[in-house]
């Protein structure tokens, strides 16, 4: 456990897992309610082949948000100085999510610090309902407060299945990951999103291998969304039959399975769906 701070004064929180071994790097990028302890089992699984990077981005679980307007461009100077920090050389970039957003963005604009990209649950041409959820969040929470937020929020993140297998913890859940957030730091989150540039906007054809992955029961990205960034990025594109927005903890087998595959370079003989 250790913290960063920018150059303009805002820590972060950050953990590194099997640093202790000469492997490649695989930063693993938070989703909006997220924070680093959604990674620790993924990343410790990784170990024998990489050495992981967690990190919570400004305004997420043990980080600041500091006072600078948040803003996708700012998370992108973040994540940079943090790699300068670690003197890390390429990277590998596992996002969900906002974080895949993050993660895209990143490989765009420095490919050459990019070996390869994960890219789960983002896709163009978002639902209506998809749109009208996620502006209805920010209303939620100034509302009602952050655990109203959170239970309004998990029939959105969470498949039919998951909510079904897991439907005597749910409140549990609920609690856990309103516990890990904070209400000011997730509306100023909500707030700037609206300012974001479009993701059809950054498409474009990336030098770094991209594998995008959807869930084929995600409400907040459609599957044709999905594979547009693929198609157009030149990657590939995966769809997690029965899951939805949270595809590591809705199938971590497959989603370990295939993120390791597809990092070790072996990945050319994966199917389009599974």
């Amino acid at each position: 456990m250790a913290y960063f701070r920018t150059p303009d004064g805002c820590s972060l929180y950050y953990e590194t897992i099997g640093f202790e071994l000469a492997r490649p790097v695989v930063i693993f990028l938070n989703g909006t309610l997220q924070t680093t302890m959604y990674w620790k089992v993924i990343a410790a699984t990784l170990k024998p082949e990489f050495r992981s990077l967690l990190y919570d981005a400004r305004g997420q679980g043990e980080s600041e948000l500091g006072e600078l307007p948040l803003s996708l461009e700012l998370h992108m100077e973040d994540l940079a100085a943090l790699i300068r920090h670690l003197e890390l050389g390429p990277v590998c970039l596992v996002g969900l999510s906002h974080g895949a957003l993050l993660a895209y963005a990143m490989a765009r604009r420095t490919p050459e610090a990019v070996s390869r990209l994960v890219a789960c649950s983002i896709g163009v041409r978002a639902p209506i309902r998809a749109r009208l959820i996620v502006r209805s969040w920010l209303k939620i929470i100034e509302r009602g407060g952050l655990d109203t937020l959170v239970g309004a929020a998990l029939p959105h993140v969470f498949g039919e299945g998951y909510l079904l297998r897991n439907s005597k913890i749910l409140d549990r859940i609920a609690k856990t990951i309103a516990r890990r957030n904070r209400a000011p730091a997730l509306e100023a989150h909500l707030s700037a999103l609206a300012a974001y540039p479009s993701l059809r906007s950054m498409l474009k054809k990336l030098d770094p291998p991209l594998l995008v992955m959807c869930g084929s029961d995600d409400p907040l990205v459609s599957v044709s969304g999905a594979a547009e960034v693929a198609e157009k990025s030149g990657g590939r594109h995966l769809v997690v039959k029965g899951a939805g927005h949270s595809i590591p903890v809705e199938a971590p087998e497959l989603f370990l399975k295939t993120v390791s595959q597809f990092l070790s370079g072996r990945w050319t003989d994966m199917p389009e769906a599974l």
